[in-house]
C-alpha cells in the first residue's frame, strides 16, 4: 500500500499515511472517519492496507477486491489486493495481481513480494531472480528511503529506529538488510553487520555484492578464514575479477599463508600490471618474505605507475635499511609540494623524513615527520583519557586477593607465548629467537585477545565485570582463544608465539584465562621507543602514536601497568631489556628460552638464518645478528623532544626500573 499511494491530499489522509506502519489500528480508524464524510478510494485503499497489518486478512481482501473491480488500471489496488491475497496464503492468485502491476509500470517493493510468493511456493530459483531485481531497485519505499536518509545526515539513532521500524514489517527485505549491514559496519558493528548479510545472502545468494561486502566485514572482525570462504564463492563465478583477488590476496596474508598470498599476487600483476596499488601490495609480501630486490623492485614499480608513489615510497623506507639516492630525495620533494593531503601524502612524508635522516639531515627530517604526524592525526584521534581509565581501573580490579581467589581458573595449555610492550621496544627480535627454538612456531601479531577483551567491554564494564564471571567461563574463555588462534598455527610445533605489543594492557586477562602461558615483556629506552614510534607509520591502529606528548604518556602508563602486574603476580612476568638484550645477546636469550620453559638452541642465537615471513617493521633488521644501531637513534632528534621528554615524568629516570610510588 505504501507504494500505491502517494502521500498528497486531505490532511486527514496524510495523517493517516504516517500512521499506516506503526499504528495501523489508528490509521484505519481516522481513515473510517474521513470515508464518513465523503467516498475517496485513495483513502479506502490506505484503509484496506491498515486492515491487512492488523491482521484482518478477509476484511483486506473483500476491500482491495472491491477497489480493484472499480479500478483495475489503479497498480496501488492491484498491489495491496496481491498483498491482501498472499495473506490468506493465495500465492498463485497473489503472483497473478502482481504480475498486473508489472504491466502496469510496476511499484518499489513489488519484486520483494514476487519473490517471497515463489520461495514461500518452493520456487527458489524464482524466488532468488524476484530477490535480485528488488536489489537493483532504484526507487524505494518512503520507509527505507527514510532510513538512508537519515543515516546519510549522520542521524545515528534516527536512522536505526527507521531500519528496525521497516525490518518489523518486512523482515527479509534483502534491499533494507544490505542498507542496515552497511549502516552497522560504519559503526564497527561487525557481528550485527554479519549477521544481516547472511539473512540477505540466504534468499538472494548469487548476490555478489552483498557476498563480498560480507567477506569485507569478516576481514573487519578479524575472521579471515571465513572471509576466504566468501571470495572462494566469489571467485567460482568470476576468477578474474580484480576486487575478488585483491581480497582474497588479504585474507591469505592475514591468515599468515604467505606463499599463497604470493602467488594470488603475482597473478594480479600479471592480469592488472598498469596497476600501482597491486604492485605495492606485492611488494609488502615480498618483504615479509625476505625478497629485499624484488620487494624494491615491485615498489619501484608502483612509482614508475604514479601512484600510490607514497605508499611505494613508504615501503621503501619501512625496510630501515634501505638508503635512497638523491634522485630519489629530489622526486619526493617535488611529490610534497603538490600532493594532496591525504594517507598517501602522509605516508610520503614518512619516507622523506627517513630519506632525509639518513642524509643526517636532522632539523628537516624532523619538520617531515612532524608534518606526516600532524595530518596523520587529524584522521586518528587519540583520547588519552581513555587508556588511563582502563589501566587505573585495571590496577584496582587486579589486586592480589582478586588473583588469590581466582588460583585455579582457566584453561589447563601451555602453548601460547605473549610477547608484549610497547610497539617499537625490539618485541620482533624477540620473537624471531624464540621462533627459532625447534619447538615453538612464529605466527604474527595476533588480535584474538583483544577482540576477546573487546567483547568483554561490550557485555559490561571491562575490566570490572571480571568480579563476576564464574569460575567456569574463565576456562571457556582461554579455550576460546586457543581454538580461534589455531588457524594461524601452521606447523605442529607445540608452542606457538602471539606477538601483539599491546596486549600489556589485558596482562592480567591473560593470567585468568590462561595461567600457563608465559608473558614476555619488552622494554627499550623510553625515548629511543618514543622516536622510533614517532617515525613509524603504522597501518592501522597504534593512534598514540602520532604526538610526542601522546607517546610519552602511553609509555609512562603501560611502565605503571606492569609495575602493578610485577608486585602483584611476582614472577609473573619476564622481562627483557633491550639494551641487555644487544649487550649480551647469548645470556639473554638463555633467560629468555628460560622463561618460556625452553631448552636452550644454538639456534636461537642465529634467528636472523630463520627463513619465517615476518610482517612487522622490523622484518629486515631482524635478518640481521643483533647489532647497536638502534640503541641511540633518538639522540639527533634531542632538541625536539622535550615533550615526549615531559610527559615520560620520572619514567625516563628511572629507567628500566619503574619509578617507586
Amino acid at each position: 500500500m505504501t507504494n500505491g499511494v502517494q502521500a498528497q491530499g486531505s490532511t486527514d489522509f496524510e495523517s493517516a499515511f504516517r500512521l499506516l506502519l506503526t499504528d495501523p489500528a489508528r490509521c484505519e480508524a481516522i481513515c473510517r472517519a474521513s470515508l464518513a464524510r465523503v467516498e475517496d478510494l485513495r483513502v479506502r485503499l490506505l484503509s484496506t492496507a491498515a486492515m491487512r497489518l492488523q491482521g484482518k486478512i478477509a476484511d483486506a481482501e473483500a476491500a482491495a477486491a472491491d477497489i480493484v473491480g472499480k479500478r483495475p488500471d489503479w497498480s496501488g489496488a492491484q498491489f495491496e489486493h496481491g498483498m491482501a491475497l498472499a495473506g490468506s496464503g493465495k500465492r498463485a492468485e497473489a503472483l497473478e495481481a502482481f504480475a498486473r502491476v508489472l504491466q502496469l509500470g510496476g511499484l518499489p517493493g513489488l519484486w520483494r513480494e514476487i519473490g517471497e510468493q515463489h520461495r514461500a511456493l518452493g520456487d527458489r530459483a524464482h524466488a532468488e531472480e524476484a530477490f535480485l531485481r528488488h536489489l537493483d531497485s532504484r526507487v524505494l519505499e518512503p520507509s527505507l528511503s527514510a532510513a538512508i536518509t537519515l543515516h546519510r545526515a549522520n542521524d545515528l539513532s534516527g536512522a536505526e529506529a527507521a531500519f528496525r521500524r521497516h525490518l518489523d514489517h518486512y523482515p527479509h527485505d534483502v534491499l533494507a538488510l544490505r542498507h542496515f549491514a552497511e549502516f552497522c559496519s560504519s559503526l564497527d558493528r561487525y557481528e550485527d553487520a554479519e549477521a544481516l548479510l547472511h539473512r540477505c545472502l540466504e534468499r538472494a545468494p548469487g548476490f555478489a555484492l552483498g557476498r563480498y561486502g560480507l567477506a569485507m566485514v569478516l576481514l573487519h572482525a578479524n575472521a579471515p578464514a571465513r572471509a576466504l570462504e566468501q571470495v572462494e564463492r566469489l571467485l567460482s563465478r568470476e576468477p578474474q575479477r580484480f576486487e575478488y583477488l585483491s581480497l582474497k590476496a588479504d585474507a591469505l596474508g592475514r591468515l599468515g599463508d604467505f606463499a599463497k598470498a604470493l602467488a594470488c599476487l603475482e597473478r594480479l600483476v600479471s592480469l592488472f600490471p598498469a596497476h600501482g596499488a597491486m604492485w605495492s601490495n606485492y611488494g609488502h609480501i615480498l618483504r615479509a618474505l625476505g625478497r629485499r630486490e624484488d620487494c624494491e623492485a615491485a615498489y619501484r614499480k608502483t612509482i614508475a605507475l604514479g601512484a600510490p608513489v607514497g605508499e611505494a615510497y613508504w615501503g621503501l623506507a619501512n625496510l630501515k635499511t634501505y638508503r635512497f639516492n638523491a634522485a630519489e630525495i629530489s622526486a619526493m620533494q617535488a611529490h610534497a609540494k603538490v600532493m594532496a593531503p591525504g594517507a598517501d601524502r602522509v605516508s610520503l612524508m614518512f619516507a622523506l623524513g627517513k630519506a632525509l635522516e639518513d642524509e643526517h639531515d636532522h632539523s628537516g627530517a624532523f619538520a617531515a615527520y612532524d608534518a606526516a604526524n600532524r595530518e596523520r592525526r587529524t584522521t586518528l584521534p587519540y583520547d588519552h583519557g581513555e587508556r588511563e581509565d582502563l589501566l587505573r581501573q585495571s590496577r584496582a580490579v587486579f589486586s592480589p586477593d582478586f588473583f588469590a581467589s581466582r588460583r585455579h581458573v582457566g584453561s589447563d595449555r601451555c602453548d601460547p607465548i605473549f610477547i608484549v610492550g610497547m610497539p617499537r621496544s625490539g618485541s620482533t627480535l624477540v620473537e624471531q629467537i624464540i621462533a627459532s627454538h625447534s619447538a615453538v612456531e612464529g605466527t604474527m601479531e595476533l588480535l584474538e585477545l583483544l577482540m576477546i577483551a573487546r567483547r568483554l567491554g561490550q557485555a559490561g564494564s571491562y575490566p570490572q565485570l571480571l568480579a563476576s564471571l564464574p569460575e567456569a567461563a574463565f576456562h571457556e574463555l582461554g579455550e576460546e582463544y586457543l581454538e580461534r588462534t589455531a588457524v594461524f598455527r601452521k606447523t605442529n610445533a607445540p608452542r606457538f608465539i602471539d606477538k601483539m605489543p599491546n596486549n600489556f594492557a589485558h596482562a592480567g586477562l591473560i593470567h585468568l584465562i590462561l595461567p600457563h602461558a608465559r608473558i614476555i615483556d619488552v622494554r627499550r629506552h623510553p625515548l629511543a621507543c618514543g622516536v622510533s614510534n614517532f617515525k613509524q607509520h603504522w597501518a592501522t591502529g597504534q593512534a598514540f602514536a602520532y604526538d610526542l606528548k601522546d607517546i610519552g604518556r602511553f609509555y609512562r602508563s603501560y611502565v605503571e601497568l606492569m609495575a602493578h602486574y610485577d608486585a602483584v603476580l611476582p614472577g609473573r612476568v619476564h622481562r627483557v631489556v633491550y639494551e641487555d638484550l644487544v649487550a649480551s645477546p647469548e645470556a639473554e636469550t638463555r633467560r629468555i628460552l628460560a622463561a618460556c620453559g625452553l631448552e636452550f638452541e644454538a639456534r636461537c642465537l642465529r634467528f636472523f638464518e630463520h627463513d619465517r615471513a615476518v610482517r612487522t617493521p622490523s622484518s629486515e633488521q631482524v635478518r640481521r645478528p643483533v647489532n647497536r644501531e638502534g640503541l641511540d637513534n633518538w639522540r639527533p632528534f634531542e632538541p625536539w623532544l622535550e615533550p615526549l621528554k615531559t610527559a615520560l615524568g620520572p619514567v625516563l629516570d628511572t629507567y628500566p626500573a619503574a619509578p617507586s610510588d
